[in-house]
C-alpha cells in the first residue's frame, strides 16, 4: 500500500523554491519578509510556498508578536528518512511477478 503522507510529503518536496527554503531554514528560523528577501520571490510567492511545506507537516510555525517564523519539522524529515529507507529494503519474497510480459521475448 502506498503511503499517502510520504507522497504528500515528496510532492511539498518537489520544487525548486521549497527546497531552497528548507536550505535557508536549516541555518535558522525565518519570517516571510526575510525569506522573500533571500529568494527575490513575491510575499504571495513564498506565502504559497509555506502554505504548502506547512501543510505537509515539514515546518512548524510560531508566533512572535505580529510575525509569525517558520522553522523545519525535524520529526518529519526523521520520518521521511525511516520511509526512504524502507522503501529501499529487499522484501524477503518479491511479491511481484517478473518476465511475465511479451517484450521480453
Amino acid at each position: 500500500m502506498i503511503n499517502l503522507k510520504l507522497v504528500d510529503i515528496l510532492k511539498a518536496l518537489s520544487d525548486e523554491n521549497r527546497i531552497k527554503i528548507i536550505k535557508m531554514l536549516a541555518c535558522c528560523d525565518m519570517c516571510v519578509c526575510d525569506i522573500c528577501d533571500n529568494l527575490n520571490l513575491s510575499q504571495p510567492a513564498v506565502s504559497h510556498h509555506l502554505k504548502i511545506l506547512s501543510d505537509a507537516g515539514i515546518l512548524n510555525t510560531q508566533r512572535k508578536g505580529k510575525w509569525i517564523f517558520y522553522s523545519i519539522n525535524r520529526d518529519t524529515f526523521d520520518y521521511l528518512q525511516n520511509e526512504i529507507t524502507k522503501l529501499l529494503e529487499k522484501p524477503i519474497e518479491c511479491p511481484y511477478k517478473m518476465y511475465d510480459c511479451n517484450c521480453i521475448e
